[in-house]
């Protein structure tokens, strides 16, 4: 297995062509507050973040939904201190619950009201980089960025980023005001957004932030991490975990560990090398709530992959390699992005 070197710090890269720096792994603090089954103790993820930072991960994501809010209020704890200087905070607006449903907004008012929150909770004067989380189908995207650039304007955000967004969306959006980051799905079983999405951001300069590069954990363990999700973990319901799928989907796991042996490191090491391996304008953000899997994921930055390598893991993670779809029926994506144009929209 690859191993972390404790006196090893992870190296720091540019993110987009605004100015952001963060360090070149992140860390996705989701699953501390509940999305996986029951919140987890809260020094032992205060624990974890400062381990982290110790170990120079300083990018750090959350989002007002996630508890909802109780993430957010977690990573300001651990923030305090003097350590608030030496890290980059992003987080995210857009998905709030109403009546126990989550719904989609991005009104200006209400972006406005979501960073007040964000800013409040994170125990913070200024956010790095600031997400819509999801993007909202019913305005034009130029109404949503207007009120983040005057948010950047005021000093309350450094930097704009999208979450699962289209090619015509990242474009419109980084007309008004230009996009720092675009967070987006990518790994051995998630690889749509090679064809339009990642050229997109290349070419305008918009960095990519990555998360569920193992894939919701399966290529940490394969088929096995059905065994220990928690009651209410939602990975229980993607369809690429379901019975019908999951015995297609273990060859894929095999193929990728039988590589992974062979080269002396985990294969969740492996998946995440590959993503490392895509290019110095690609950040991934595993979430974990335990040091020892954080350790293998700073690991995976010493596994090198050659050229040969690439291709062979490309190769078993072909187009055909996944069977089901990432997320269930109706699940907002990057597909289903797109926003009326500005020229229809009447102010109400």
């Amino acid at each position: 297995m690859a191993t972390e070197d404790d006196e090893f710090k992870v190296p720091r890269i540019k993110l987009g062509s605004q100015g952001l720096e963060v360090s070149a792994q992140g860390l996705d603090c989701m699953g501390m507050s509940g999305v996986y089954g029951p919140p987890k103790p809260e020094p032992e993820m205060i624990e974890l973040i400062h381990y982290a930072i110790d170990r120079g991960i300083t990018h750090f994501d959350t989002a007002e939904m996630y508890g909802p809010y109780a993430n957010e209020i977690l990573l300001g704890k651990a923030l305090k201190g003097g350590i608030r200087e030496k890290v980059e905070v992003a987080t995210k607006f857009g998905v709030k619950l109403v009546d126990g449903k989550a719904e989609i907004c991005s009104d200006p008012e209400y972006v406005r009201a979501a960073c007040e929150g964000s800013l409040k909770r994170l125990g913070v004067d200024c956010i790095d980089l600031y997400y819509q989380h999801r993007i909202d189908t019913r305005l034009p995207i130029e109404i949503t960025i207007g009120e983040l650039k005057k948010l950047v304007e005021e000093g309350k955000i450094k930097y704009i980023g999208l979450s699962e967004a289209s090619t015509s969306t990242i474009r419109r959006a980084h007309a008004v005001h230009p996009i720092t980051a675009v967070q987006l799905e990518w790994s051995l079983w998630s690889r749509d957004v090679e064809d339009e999405i990642i050229p997109t951001c290349r070419e305008l300069g918009i960095g990519i932030v990555v998360y569920s590069p193992l894939g919701g954990g399966f290529f940490s363990t394969g088929p096995k991490l059905l065994e220990n999700l928690a009651d209410g973990d939602y990975r229980k319901s993607m369809p690429r975990l379901q019975s019908e799928n999951v015995e297609h989907n273990q060859k894929l796991f095999e193929r990728v560990n039988s590589m992974a042996t062979k080269k002396g490191c985990t294969p969740s090491q492996l998946a995440l090398a590959w993503i490392h391996h895509q290019g110095n304008d690609v950040c991934p953000i595993p979430g974990t709530t335990k040091i020892e899997n954080l350790k293998q994921n700073i690991g995976a930055l010493s596994v090198v992959l050659s050229a040969e390598g690439m291709a062979e893991l490309e190769s078993i993670a072909s187009a055909d390699a996944v069977m089901g779809d990432r997320h269930g029926p109706g699940a907002p994506t990057w597909k289903t992005s797109d926003t009326p144009p500005l020229s229809t929209w009447k102010c109400t």
